[in-house]
């Protein structure tokens, strides 16, 4: 069909760039340092990009081409839309021992000397997206899973132990909205009636799509 579209003067067009974010439909990209015109049925032929090129290289003609695919235009915003939400910097890891496993711990070691613990279940840190960088940060870590990890009065002992010899100053215990995770809690309550130190206690539940479902201090 013949209809009105852009037309790029190759040797006008300086590869500025200025054109590219004033198509809203995204059909123009810089290419080996020229403007092209990507795709016809993403250009409406209304022109909006061509006050914007400072050497005046852009202009309309009418000529057989594509028709104007809206469709098309939604489809792409909302890809770009969704994939920029996708991607992530590389994110600087908080974590400042190892090991974190709770069962291979020693509740004597020099990073749980006045630390802020944190106790996590092993799914939390799938689960939260800025575990790192908001929950992590500045805590010494452990993990445990108190429905599938055997031996749990020895993690009682090492949680006495790290209250009483460590000295830790807090404790936060992040858990799965899951009944199982209660155990982790319960954990750190016998130990601390156990103890002969009291230190505060913050829970926190995570939903199973990271939402923080609940976050207090005991």
């Amino acid at each position: 069909m013949k209809r009105d579209i852009i037309k790029i003067d190759e040797e006008l067009c300086d590869g500025c760039g200025l054109c590219v974010p004033n198509c809203h439909e995204g059909a123009l990209k810089i290419i080996n340092g020229k403007a092209k015109l990507v795709s016809e049925v993403l250009c409406d032929g209304l022109g909006a990009c061509l006050g914007h090129c400072p050497q005046g290289a852009i202009t309309i003609e009418s000529r057989d081409a594509e028709p104007f695919d809206e469709t098309v235009v939604t489809m792409k915003e909302e890809y770009s839309h969704s994939h920029s939400h996708s991607e992530f910097k590389d994110q600087p890891s908080e974590l400042r021992h190892w090991p974190v496993q709770l069962h291979l711990i020693n509740p004597n070691a020099a990073f749980l000397k006045e630390a802020d613990l944190l106790l996590a279940a092993d799914c939390v840190a799938f689960a939260s997206g800025n575990f790192h960088s908001k929950y992590l940060k500045g805590r010494s870590l452990a993990i445990a899973c108190p429905k599938l990890d055997q031996g749990t009065n020895i993690y009682i002992e090492k949680l006495t132990t790290m209250i009483d010899h460590s000295r830790i100053n807090t404790i936060t215990v992040m858990m799965m909205e899951v009944p199982c995770c209660g155990g982790l809690l319960h954990m750190v309550k016998t130990a601390l009636e156990r103890a002969s130190r009291k230190v505060p206690v913050k829970k926190i539940i995570i939903s199973l799509s990271g939402q923080v479902l609940q976050e207090e201090w005991m």
